[in-house]
């Protein structure tokens, strides 16, 4: 298989996924700025949007958004325990966190990252600190998402918080999601996708 990323984007979350899983993986680097590999192949004739991360498997099929991936993941290796089986309630309650993440918080932190007026971003660090203040709520008395068993969900999470320190959003205050994202960024699977991703050292 074949990881399209790019260092510190959503696609951390497969990243985590895949070192958490211990399945075998080749990382491609796809700048989302440039929209080049490092060979120098335009990265939008193997992803038409252009964006990270993307899937390829060994038989050339490929899958994009994060969500998807991820889920197709933890199915190669349903003895990680990183997503409830299919038809169950727990991997609908698992979809919900990952549907919520996506269009709740990961979506709300894209004006910050563009070229948008004060106003603009001021209104989205308001709404993504809003959605954070709910998963504070939410992480009470658990040490993840979905209780005590670390989830795909779990991985997306931490990487979209990643962010919040690069705009400026002071999530200092939400005690509960600070000791998690040191609970999640303590795992070694964690340790290694940032380093390979060279975020840390």
């Amino acid at each position: 298989m074949k990881l399209y990323y790019s260092p510190g984007a959503c696609s951390l979350s497969p990243h985590i996924v895949l070192q958490e899983l211990g399945l075998k993986y080749t990382p491609v680097l796809a700048s989302t700025k440039s929209h080049k590999l490092q060979d120098g192949t335009d990265y939008y004739s193997i992803n038409p949007l252009g964006y990270v991360p993307m899937l390829e498997l060994d038989d050339g099929r490929r899958l994009h958004e994060g969500p998807a991936i991820v889920q197709y993941l933890a199915d190669q290796a349903p003895e990680k325990k990183l997503a409830p089986a299919n038809g169950t309630w727990e991997r609908y309650k698992l979809q919900e966190w990952l549907t919520f993440i996506g269009t709740e918080v990961h979506k709300n932190f894209g004006p910050l990252f563009g070229q948008g007026s004060d106003e603009a971003k001021n209104a989205a660090r308001e709404k993504v600190l809003n959605r954070l203040k709910f998963v504070d709520g939410e992480l009470a008395g658990k040490q993840f998402l979905m209780g005590d068993q670390f989830t795909v969900a779990d991985a997306y999470l931490f990487t979209v918080t990643n962010w919040a320190s690069l705009t400026g959003i002071d999530i200092s205050g939400l005690t509960n999601i600070v000791q998690f994202r040191e609970r999640v960024g303590a795992r070694p699977a964690v340790q290694e996708a940032m380093k390979a991703e060279g975020l840390i050292k």
